[in-house]
């Protein structure tokens, strides 16, 4: 089988991981929280036991989540899902636009929240979303036409 017929799942299991770290981030508490880069005022809600950082942490999670199940429906690893192309050029659309303006947001945007994130945290999530996009791009060129409606 070709490396092709495997983008797609790379990238499901890829936002798996992601999610997986996310829902790790919120039972490693503020520690985490600060290191994988969600600012000091996520960390300080987590500190002060506020429910905040952990819903916006488990919506994250579950999106991710989502996003890989569609993506190993894609490759057809698992049943179809509905929206199948449309979900999966919005989540491929995502990750690169992501990807791309994370690297030009500490130049040009300039607010508290942004710069206490720090230069880091803006290129490593973007150099990772970006990643994450152009596999869902490969993996939707290969596999397009095996996502058609049309029984062959």
């Amino acid at each position: 089988m070709k490396i092709s017929a495997h983008i797609l799942t790379v990238a499901g299991n890829l936002s798996f991981f992601a999610a997986l770290i996310h829902i790790a981030i919120i039972f490693g508490g503020p520690d985490w929280y600060r290191f994988f880069g969600a600012g000091e005022a996520m960390a300080q809600m987590a500190e002060e036991r506020k429910m905040y950082p952990v819903f916006v942490t488990l919506l994250i999670a579950s999106v991710l989540t989502g996003w890989g199940l569609y993506a190993l429906s894609g490759a057809g690893v698992i049943f179809r899902l509905p929206l199948l192309r449309t979900c999966l050029v919005l989540i491929t659309a995502v990750y690169c636009i992501r990807g791309i303006y994370g690297f030009f947001i500490p130049v040009f945007v300039s607010n508290p929240y942004v710069d206490s994130l720090g230069i880091g945290f803006w290129v490593g999530t973007s150099a990772v979303c970006l990643g994450i996009g152009l596999l869902h791009l490969m993996g939707l060129k290969y596999h397009w036409h095996s996502m058609s409606n049309k029984k062959k």
